[in-house]
């Protein structure tokens, strides 16, 4: 599993504020806060890895896992995958536990529930054979170790008092709560991870939008759309028209993904939902075709359950599934885009939680897609009450939707843009090529012995360990000398040498086996040694005392060239040769709509940020000869950027305004004022490169001469960069449209 370089952060706040609470002595809380789809279970998996592994940990954990309804057994077998290799932590259920206590190293999954009512549940409630959670724990501290509590969607349960009284029982060292949107109050550390770091990393959409193509209005929290007036059948179809819209452009794209539609009822049982349910499969079955019998239905109900078998493969057939928050609590299928919720919810708070089943990328190891409309969920609702109250929702819901006017004309302009690189933090397959010639350069060939090679471990005479995979986390040291001919410890051996020189790389696996591929191909071409046949041979030959130093030499001048090149390349920008004004975009509850004339985009939605943009806004607007006006963004290339070079780093200019003139000319303004002009030297000098060009654009940075109330004269600088200087207008030219 590859780790993200949010992710690799995240881990790392974790272990050293986690180290930092335990150090203190006493019971401590920890809140991890990471948005759905962020992968907070392998980000945690990871850590209480390194955990086990620190070695400035001086006394042995155990783990109690949490979590509500059944999201326990779904996080114990992403942990079992996760530590199926290392064998670093044992995962146990209740009845799995062995002398009634939990062991080093080992974490119990737990039902938050079944341990919620003690005067009910076994789990919890004295017995004669002291098989029940209170003596597990008293037995386990009673062996010196240290319990670490994790509550997984803590938001659902840990603020009641039964909850409390139950962690006050458990009296864990540390507990740590994850949960999107943690409610807990107080806590000793709190280790988030943003959401816009998830986005660009292509692991969620970029967004949601809520009823598109339908006139929202949002008044302090309350949103009024449109759509409210329309009835369940009326949703249905237009949330039926964007999955086949969505499934169009994955065609279009070669993605072999089936966008799958959630109808969601409310968690309450009533004849009504009842009824909503059986009309909602008869306008299914009679207007589009789609029923249980044909498989493009699938439902997920307690008392009904169709079609479910492998529906989060991406090309499963399922189109369309019905379903209750309840019971898909923790349910994963990133393939879901498009949310349908009724009236009959009576109201809704909407929050990022909500829109949590469609927030996935079905492919995240390919991320966001050139093809927009793939990169955004949506949700369609005719609910009339409908309040949105946490920030982040008021950002990543977008509410309002802007249309490029029928009338554009395309322009196709080059513009430029970044695209994210990993290689700074894991090995690509370039780590081979550039081995084998830095052991060339070091004549490694000649200078290792081959004949008669054995490594060899120094430890203490009276080490004891459980296996070799222990080396991890162990310092092993000594006089009494073993030689490793098992076949198996030999690889745990040679994968631990190969994650012990891997720093500052991140130490996942495919990255460790990058530079044992790296070793391999090596004995293959310059020694004509096979890895397939003469696998033990090869591992003695660089783990032999003779010999390791000398690989280690290769290695580390290895990592410095790939360092180098893969630096250049993360400073290369991607070039679009034909960008044109997006034909839609969404906009979240921190816009409001501005009235204009001549924006391409219409409505026009601004989050006021600058006076500065507002007021040559009206400028633009001012002048007949303005055919129309964009307003710009500035990320990846949805937005139009032109490329310039600061301390010898190519980097994308995106100008804040693209202007037509009804003579077809464009014009690029990007708008300063103070000292953000003398700031702009370089993105001046670069943006009027590109002006030059083309005969048919004109621009440059814009200022206004009275900077305070915007009321002096519109300038444009054309000239070069080092001759830009703030409140000094004598080498400007007057802007005239």
């Amino acid at each position: 599993m590859l780790i993200k370089d949010y992710q690799d952060n995240a881990v790392k706040k974790l272990l050293s504020r986690s180290k930092e609470l335990l150090s203190q002595g006493g019971e401590k809380r920890l809140i991890f806060k990471a948005p759905t789809g962020s992968g907070k279970t392998i980000m945690t998996a990871e850590f209480i890895k390194q955990l086990i592994n620190d070695n400035e940990i001086n006394f042995p954990l155990s783990f109690i896992w949490t979590a509500p309804r059944k999201l326990h057994t779904q996080s114990k077998e992403k942990l079992e995958k996760y530590f199926e290799d290392t064998r670093v932590l044992e995962c146990s259920n209740f009845e799995d536990l062995l002398d009634k206590q939990i062991a080093e190293n080992e974490m119990l999954f737990l039902n938050w529930e079944s341990i919620n009512k003690k005067d009910k549940n076994t789990i919890v409630k004295e017995n004669e054979k002291e098989f029940y959670l209170g003596k597990i724990v008293e037995n386990t501290k009673e062996e010196g170790r240290e319990i670490i509590l994790i509550i997984d969607e803590s938001h659902h349960h840990a603020t009641s008092d039964i909850s409390q009284e139950l962690i006050s029982d458990i009296s864990p060292r540390l507990t740590i709560e994850v949960s999107a949107t943690p409610v807990i109050q107080n806590p000793d550390e709190i280790v988030s991870v943003p959401l816009d770091e998830v986005k660009l990393e292509g692991m969620i959409k970029k967004s949601v939008t809520l009823n598109p193509d339908f006139k929202n209005i949002l008044s302090g929290d309350n949103l009024i759309s449109t759509l409210a007036d329309g009835t369940d059948s009326m949703v249905l179809e237009e949330a039926i028209k964007k999955r086949i819209e969505i499934q169009d452009a994955y065609k279009k794209e070669g993605m072999d993904v089936n966008p799958l539609l959630l109808i969601q009822l409310p968690d309450r049982k009533t004849q009504q939902e009842d009824e909503i349910k059986a009309e909602i499969i008869r306008i299914l079955k009679d207007k589009y075709g789609i029923t249980i019998e044909n498989g493009r239905l699938a439902v997920y109900l307690s008392e009904e359950k169709e079609n479910l078998d492998n529906i989060a493969k991406n090309n499963n057939e399922t189109e369309v599934l019905i379903f209750k928050q309840a019971i898909a609590l923790g349910w994963d299928c990133p393939r879901a885009q498009i949310l349908v919720l009724f009236r009959d919810w009576k109201s809704l708070t909407f929050s990022v939680q909500t829109v949590g089943r469609i927030m996935r990328m079905p492919q995240p190891e390919i991320g966001h897609y050139q093809t927009e409309i793939l990169n955004h969920g949506f949700v369609y609702t005719n609910l009339s009450n409908i309040e949105i109250k946490e920030d982040m929702a008021k950002s990543y819901v977008t509410i309002y939707t802007s249309k490029r006017i029928d009338s554009y004309q395309p322009i196709e302009l080059e513009s430029v843009y970044r695209v994210r690189q990993r290689e700074k933090t894991r090995l690509n397959p370039k780590f081979i090529r550039i081995f084998v010639d830095e052991a060339e350069k070091y004549d490694l060939a000649n200078k290792i012995e081959i004949e008669n090679q054995r490594l060899e471990i120094s430890l203490i005479s009276d080490y004891q360990a459980s296996g070799v995979d222990k080396l991890a986390s162990e310092e092993i040291s000594g006089e009494t000398k073993i030689d490793a001919t098992n076949e198996l410890d030999l690889q745990k051996l040679f994968d631990y040498f190969a994650r012990n020189n891997l720093s500052p790389f991140y130490p996942e696996d495919r990255s460790i086996g990058r530079v044992k591929e790296a070793i391999y191909y090596f004995f293959k071409i310059k020694l004509n040694i096979d890895y397939s046949e003469e696998f033990s041979k090869i591992i003695n030959i660089v783990l032999s005392p003779k010999n390791i130093q000398h690989f280690i030499n290769v290695i580390d001048s290895t990592k410095a060239e790939y360092i180098e090149e893969t630096s250049k390349k993360a400073n290369e920008l991607q070039k679009l040769k034909g960008w044109e004004v997006p034909s839609q975009l969404s906009f979240g509850g921190n816009y409001a709509e501005l009235n204009t004339n001549k924006s391409v985009m219409t409505p026009f939605y601004y989050d006021n940020r600058w006076k500065t943009e507002e007021i040559f806004i009206k400028y633009l607007e001012s002048y007949d000869n303005v055919l129309w006006w964009f307003k710009n963004g500035d990320r990846d290339a949805t937005f139009f950027a032109v490329p310039y070079t600061e301390n010898g780093e190519e980097k994308p200019f995106y100008v804040d305004f693209v202007v037509c003139l009804k003579n077809g000319k464009i014009g690029l303004l990007d708008t300063k004022s103070g000292n953000t002009i003398k700031d702009a030297r370089e993105k001046s000098d670069g943006l009027q490169s590109y002006i030059k060009k083309n005969q048919n654009f004109f621009g440059g940075i814009v200022a206004n001469t009275n900077s305070r109330d915007y009321t002096g004269r519109w300038m444009c600088f054309t000239g070069v960069g080092n001759e830009l200087a703030p409140d000094d207008f004598s080498n400007w030219e007057l802007l005239e449209l």
